[in-house]
Formats: structure tokens, C-alpha cells, sequence
């Protein structure tokens, strides 16, 4: 299959693809020749006029940085644009400026193709039939992207969930919310899924979260991909791609930058490095890079007295080796390692009725709730022109740590007494582990007038652990003799699954085409709940295990009106792998996985002679055997299958070029997600909207690119992003509890010559400080609600920084 160095990019990343600022896309002759003739051609080929993240042909809207800079940082921001009169380069960039080209090439007046793998083929995104959104490196880049809840409300029926840090993170597509332990999205690195597929290593509060340096885009797609991307990925799937090795030309890339966060105590950092080098002209290439990226704390602890207690740091390296020893075989080696770390959390509390206790950005927790996360990944990529066909071998190895603390003292402090201890402090640690195998071997037929088909197979392993701690101390911090610990259970579980895939799609003609596809897995699991210690468990070990048969599948088809425009319907299926319950009398020994059908249609076309587009989706989602959490009379909490639930809504993206320097895109959606059957567990009855779910969201950009005197050029952006009013539980449950609808205006700008450029970014600019994320604490003696636990949007950040292409 062909490579990634050496496939026509899409607007937002053509100067992705080319390896090179939009500073040095637009170096003069001199610079230019030092690319080898080889790399600039192929670079040519790959010139792309930018495209609108929001329509997603590209990207997405420009959202801006996470931090601020202090009083001097302001002003140094505002000197240098002064100074430059210019802003930042974006994603969007259009191909003249985004590819080395002679500075006299005039903009593209049109819009170009976005190229996507999709559907584990290389192909344009207008041509795809499903709905897809395309982030591109530059736009990353220029809105300072550090995480997955720096994009929520830029994508349609898209809502992204932050638990207090980077990596705490939850993911719901088209109206499917993440109830249940299992993830609802699938997460994949290239062609490689990470995450767990089983409901014991909450996969679905841990997404994958990864600080994105040296990645080139990432797609999501909207709706089941049970198809071509199996287990959990009923609701969509995000899919990160990571930046090839170039066989052809080497480059390098140093970058630094400072920011300031209202409300915190220190600045932010960043620090980054890259290099591409042919070791063997042609054959055999290396990628590195490196990112470190500091987020202050703006939350303060009234009771310890700690300032700024969030400080987060995050580290990102890859390492690449692409060997082509022919023109027909290519062996790609990845190594990729990302890290976390939390000092604490940005939750603040709120007393029972929700109101601020200490201030909008205060809390009195008295055990700090750091949070860690590593991932270590690992693969091996092999592309095999057949000549009649494909074929594609992925093997890939992952091993994530993942470790939070959490304070429980308002939850189980006040049992103590039941115990004869006085009321103190109690701490939930929480530690899992995952490692996970997978391989999957495909032949993908060439590209024809008439039949294309694939089929593949595909295999995974992951054992995991998970343990489970809570304590018991004094207020002053000494262990309770005889209370503590509380508990200590160990869940650990083992996760197999094949599956065998197909899919065809035959052309009756230029115009009309039919898909059908095919999947059908097997998966076994077993666990053990080991309960070591404590006293609010029965000490014992309680084994389970499952196994079942799914199969999912694909339908659809496309009406070509005309090369432009394109009419599509598709019907696909998803699930949710289910898994076995604790041995426990009342209990029923497994949990059937759930599953959905989603019907689409939708229209993709180009208009005012290519100027803009329009991308159309309506869709409807039965989804039914909702994996629900249950209890026993004692308090045992299990899974089961609940009944029935409804999705329903409509997505638009669209783009304009209104000049050939000037482009601007919107996007929005109305997503209609609610129970057809009660739901006991969740206290929900028929009609209730599902949790966490806005009705509509909405997006806009607009980004202006400009050539200045003496070789300067420059960009300005804007995104504004807003999300509607949703609930924390479903309507009837008497903790659910209303989260406001939020918008957020953002701004980037960037000056660049030669081979470096000047960016800079506000987020956040009107200080917005809404509610996103809600959580009720409830005490173990009463069952009451003591005090709530509230994450808002990051306070206004500022951003300077600079970058270096070599």
C-alpha cells in the first residue's frame, strides 16, 4: 500500500505532509534547493489549498493554547506582533503557501481533497461514505492542542469529557454516552487499536489521550465502525496517524514556547524537538521526536493552604524507522512513549445545593488527588504491493499504567465511628495496568472501475490488573489500627478475542456504487475479584468468565450526482463486548454485550466552482441490552443488560473561500438521545434524555493569510465553539443535575520568514468559566449528597511561541 510520505495530503495538512513550517513552505529559491529534486516533487504532488477543520475537509476550528503569560508575557506578545504586524500560520494554509513552492505561485482559489484511511484504504474524504471530521497537524500546532478536551465543541455531535487532567478523559459520538464501564469509542494509533476492549479496565474514563507532537492528523468517525475496527467502536471511532519517516529528504525541528493561565502562580512551558534523516537514500529513514509540555495549576486548597495544586506535566516521545527495499515492500518499526502527570485535579467543590464553597477555583480536599498515566507502544508495520492486491500486516504491543488518587473522606470518613474511631480521612487509590497484543493481517484489492473487496483477519490478547485500595487515617494523617484498611480488592482479568472481516463494493457504473460488509468475533475473558483486606468486604475470591459470538455488519451505497456532489445511505452495526459477573448468589454469571444499528444519509458536495462545500448527515441509532451497573441487597454492584435507548439527529460542516487568502467554515449539530425503556439501575424512565448529551453544539472559524514586505507572510485565526445545556444523569434520577451551555471564543495568529515562525494564541479569550463536568459525593452512613465535585473551562490562556525548521 502506499505510504503516507507519499500520498497527496489534505489542505489542513499539506505542510504536514511536506515535514515543513508554513515559514519555510514559503522560503525563497535558495532554501528550496537544498530539498533533493526527488522530495520536491513529491512535495508538489502534494501541495494542498487548506481546508476547514469544521467542514471537515481538513481540520478543525482554531482553537487556541491552554496558557497565559504573566504581565511581561502579554507584552512581549503584543511587542512582537507589533513589531512583525503578522499572525500565525494555520492548518489551513492553502497549497501555495503550505508546500515549498517559488513565492510568486498565487493561492489556490479552490478548495482540495483531504486524504483519510478511513476505511484501511487511501481515499479522498468527499468520497467516503460516512461522516468524518479531519484534525490536521497545523492546526494542532497552531491552537496549541494538548489535549483531547482542547477540541470539545469543534467537532459535531462530538462531546468530549475532562476529569480534572489530561488523560482523564471520556468520549461520546452521536449521542451515545459513555454508561457502563467499556469504552464507546474506539481509540486506534495508526493501524493499531489501544485501549481495553473489557469492562475491567475503565476504559471508558480513560481514553486515549495523547499530547499531539509529530502526529499528522486525526480522524474521527461518527457512527458504528464494528465493521473494519471491531469491539467498541459502536458510537465512532478516533483514530490518531502518526507522521512518517521521508525516504527522500531530511529536515529537522526545534521549538519552544511560554504561556500564562489566569489565576495561576506560574507560567507554562513548552520544549520540542524533531528530525527526519535518510539513513539509505530512498530504501531506509529515521523519525524522532520529543515534547515536554508544562501546565501550571490554577486550583488552591483552602484547607492545606497549597496554591496552584493542578500542575500537570506531559511528555511525549516517537521514534520511527521506515525500510522500502523495493518499490513493492515497505517495513515501518514505531515506538512511541507518552506520560502524564497530575499533581491534582481541577475540581472545586460546591456544597449540596451547588453553590461555590471556596470560591469558583477552590476545594478543601485534605488528600491530594494526583493522577499518572504511561503508555508504552510498540509496532510493526508491513505494506506488500502484490501487484493484484495489498497486503498489509499490523502487529502492534502496548502497555499502559495508569494510577489516581481519589479523596473519599466525605464519603467513608463518616463511618469511622461505626468502627470506634473518630470521623477522619480516607483515600482511594486506584492502580491498573494493561498490556495488549493485537495483529492483523488484510488484502485490499487495487483500486477498479467496477469491484473492490478486502479481507483480513485480526487477533488480541490483554491481560490487566486492577487494585483497588481504600484507607482509613486520623485528621492528622496516622493510620486507624483495626479501621484501616477499609478495603483492598484486586480485579485482575484476561481478554481474547479473533475475528474475521470482509467487505465489497461493486460499481454499476461512474455514478452508483453498492457496499456490503461483514464482521464476526469471538471473545473469551476471565477475572477474579480477590478481596485481601478490609473490613467493608467479605474477604474472598470470586472467578468469572464469559465467552460469546458477535457479528457485525455494513451496508450502503453512493449516487455520484456529478464529481462534485455525492448522495449516500448506510446502515452499520456496533457493539460492546460484554463479560462475566462476580460468582455471587443473585447474580447472573455474565453480561450480554450491547449492541446498535445506525441508519444515515447523507450528501458531500463542492459548489461555486469549488469555493465551498457542504457535507449533510442525518442519522437514527436503535441502541439495545444497554450495559448498566446493578446491585444486590448488600450492596454488590454488578453488570447487567437494561433495555432499550434512541439516537437521532443531524450534522452539517461547510467551508467557504471567499477569496483565495480568506476562508471560513461552520459547523453544528442536533442530536436527539433518550431512553425507549426504563432503566431501573439508573433511576431513568422512557423518554428521559441520556447523560451528558447536548442537543446542539455549534462551531465557527475564519483565518486570513497574507504576504507582508521583505518576505514576512502571516496568518490570523478565530474559532468560537459552543456546546448547549445537557444533564449529568438521565431526567428522572433525582442526583441528575444541569450543566449550562457553554461557548468559548479563541484566537491565533502567526508571523513566519524564511525558516522560522512567531505564534501566538489566546484561548478562552472572554474568560468564560463554565461548568463541564459535575459529579455528586455522597456519604456511606447517610446516602445523602454532601458536596459536588465541578470541573470548569480553563481560564483564559495566553501563548508565545516559537518554532525552528532546519
Amino acid at each position: 500500500m502506499a505510504k503516507a510520505t507519499s500520498k497527496p495530503c489534505s489542505a489542513a495538512t499539506s505542510a504536514v505532509c511536506s515535514g515543513r513550517s508554513g515559514a519555510e513552505a514559503r522560503s525563497p529559491a535558495p532554501l528550496r534547493r537544498r530539498i533533493a529534486p526527488r522530495r520536491r516533487r513529491r512535495l508538489a504532488a502534494n501541495r494542498r489549498p487548506p481546508r476547514h477543520p469544521l467542514s471537515g475537509e481538513t481540520a478543525m476550528p482554531h482553537a487556541a493554547f491552554r496558557r497565559r503569560p504573566r504581565t511581561a508575557l502579554t507584552l512581549a506578545i503584543g511587542l512582537t506582533l507589533a513589531a512583525s504586524s503578522a499572525a500565525a500560520q494555520d492548518a489551513a494554509d492553502d497549497a501555495a503557501r503550505a508546500a515549498p513552492a517559488a513565492p510568486a505561485t498565487a493561492p489556490s482559489a479552490t478548495l482540495e481533497a483531504v486524504t483519510v484511511t478511513a476505511q484501511k484504504r487511501t481515499e479522498n474524504a468527499r468520497k467516503v461514505p460516512s461522516s468524518i471530521s479531519v484534525v490536521g497537524e497545523q492546526q494542532l500546532e497552531n491552537q496549541h492542542v494538548t489535549q483531547l478536551s482542547d477540541l470539545n465543541g469543534y467537532l459535531p455531535a462530538m462531546t468530549i469529557s475532562n476529569g480534572g487532567s489530561p488523560g482523564q478523559t471520556s468520549v461520546s459520538l452521536r449521542g451515545i454516552p459513555t454508561i457502563g464501564a467499556g469504552a464507546v469509542v474506539g481509540t486506534y494509533l495508526d493501524d493499531t487499536p489501544l485501549g481495553s476492549s473489557s469492562n475491567f479496565a475503565r476504559s471508558s474514563r480513560f481514553v486515549l489521550d495523547l499530547l499531539p507532537y509529530d502526529i499528522q492528523r486525526v480522524e474521527v468517525l461518527r457512527g458504528p465502525q464494528g465493521t473494519l475496527y471491531g469491539a467498541g467502536a459502536m458510537g465512532g471511532l478516533l483514530k490518531y496517524v502518526l507522521k512518517d519517516p521521508d525516504l527522500h529528504g531530511f529536515e529537522g525541528r526545534v521549538g519552544a514556547g511560554l504561556a500564562s493561565v489566569a489565576g495561576a502562580g506560574d507560567l507554562g512551558w513548552s520544549a520540542r524537538a524533531g528530525l527526519n534523516a535518510p539513513l539509505i537514500e530512498g530504501r531506509l529513514a529515521l523519525r524522532a521526536s520529543f515534547a515536554d509540555e508544562f501546565t501550571p495549576g490554577w486550583n488552591d486548597n483552602l484547607a492545606s493552604g497549597r496554591k496552584d495544586i493542578n500542575d500537570t506535566r506531559q511528555r511525549s516521545g516517537h521514534l520511527s524507522l521506515l525500510w522500502q527495499p523495493n518499490d513493492e515492500v515497505s517495513l515501518k518499526l514505531t515506538g512511541l512513549h507518552q506520560s502524564v502527570d497530575s499533581d491534582d485535579n481541577s475540581l472545586s467543590t460546591l456544597d449540596a445545593a451547588r453553590r461555590p464553597v471556596f470560591g469558583r477555583d477552590g476545594t478543601d480536599k485534605r488528600v491530594a488527588e494526583a493522577f499518572e498515566k504511561k503508555i508504552d507502544f510498540f509496532a510493526a508495520t508491513l505494506d506488500w504491493n502484490l501487484r493484484w492486491a495489498d497486503f498489509v500486516s499490523a502487529t502492534g504491543y502496548s502497555k499502559t499504567k495508569t494510577s489516581q488518587a481519589s479523596d473519599e473522606s466525605r464519603i467513608y470518613g463518616p463511618i469511622f465511628p461505626l468502627f470506634g474511631a473518630a470521623p477522619g480521612l480516607s483515600e482511594f487509590s486506584l492502580a491498573l495496568e494493561l498490556e495488549k497484543w493485537t495483529q492483523e493481517l488484510r488484502l485490499v484489492s487495487k483500486p477498479d472501475d467496477r469491484f473492490e473487496w478486502m479481507i483480513g483477519g485480526f487477533y488480541t490478547r490483554e491481560t490487566s490488573a486492577n487494585r483497588q485500595v481504600v484507607g482509613a487515617t486520623t485528621l492528622a494523617g496516622a493510620p486507624i489500627p483495626g479501621v484501616t484498611p477499609l478495603a483492598v480488592a484486586e480485579i485482575p482479568s484476561d481478554y481474547t478475542e479473533r475475528a474475521l472481516f470482509a467487505n465489497a463494493t461493486y460499481k454499476f457504473g461512474e455514478r452508483f456504487d453498492v457496499t456490503a460488509g461483514l464482521r464476526h468475533a469471538r471473545n473469551r475473558q476471565n477475572f477474579e475479584q480477590i478481596v485481601s483486606d478490609g473490613i467493608l468486604l467479605p474477604l474472598a475470591t470470586s472467578p468469572g468468565r464469559s465467552s460469546e459470538n458477535v457479528t457485525t455488519y455494513l451496508l450502503g451505497s453512493r449516487w455520484h450526482f456529478d464529481r462534485d456532489s455525492m448522495l449516500y445511505a448506510r446502515i452499520a452495526s456496533g457493539y460492546r463486548p460484554g463479560g462475566p459477573n462476580f460468582a455471587v448468589p443473585g447474580v447472573p454469571p455474565s453480561v450480554d454485550s450491547d449492541r446498535l444499528v445506525n441508519y444515515e444519509l447523507g450528501w458531500k458536495s463542492l459548489f461555486f466552482d469549488q469555493r465551498a462545500s457542504i457535507d449533510l448527515a442525518a442519522f437514527l441509532i436503535d441502541w439495545k441490552d444497554i450495559q448498566l451497573s446493578a446491585s444486590t441487597r448488600d450492596g454488590i454492584s454488578y453488570a447487567a443488560n437494561g433495555g432499550k435507548a434512541r439516537s437521532r439527529g443531524v450534522e452539517f460542516t461547510s467551508m467557504f473561500k471567499l477569496t483565495p487568502d480568506l476562508r471560513v467554515g461552520v459547523n453544528g449539530s442536533f442530536t436527539d438521545a433518550y431512553l425507549v425503556d426504563a432503566a431501573p439501575s439508573l433511576r431513568g424512565r422512557p423518554g428521559d434524555a441520556l447523560p451528558g448529551i447536548p442537543r446542539w453544539t455549534f462551531a465557527a472559524t475564519a483565518d486570513y493569510y497574507f504576504e507582508w514586505s521583505a518576505g514576512y507572510n502571516g496568518h490570523l485565526g478565530a474559532g468560537y465553539q459552543w456546546l448547549g445545556k445537557r444533564k449529568t444523569n438521565v431526567d428522572s434520577n433525582p442526583d441528575a443535575a444541569p450543566l449550562p451551555a457553554s461557548g468559548q471564543l479563541n484566537l491565533n495568529a502567526d508571523v513566519s520568514r524564511n525558516a522560522w515562525t512567531v505564534r501566538a494564541y489566546v484561548r478562552n479569550l472572554t474568560g468564560a468559566r463554565d461548568i463541564s463536568a459535575l459529579s455528586p459525593v455522597k456519604s456511606a452512613a447517610t446516602g445523602d449528597i454532601v458536596e459536588w465535585r465541578a470541573n470548569r473551562v480553563q481560564p483564559r490562556t495566553v501563548g508565545l511561541e516559537f518554532d525552528l525548521r532546519f
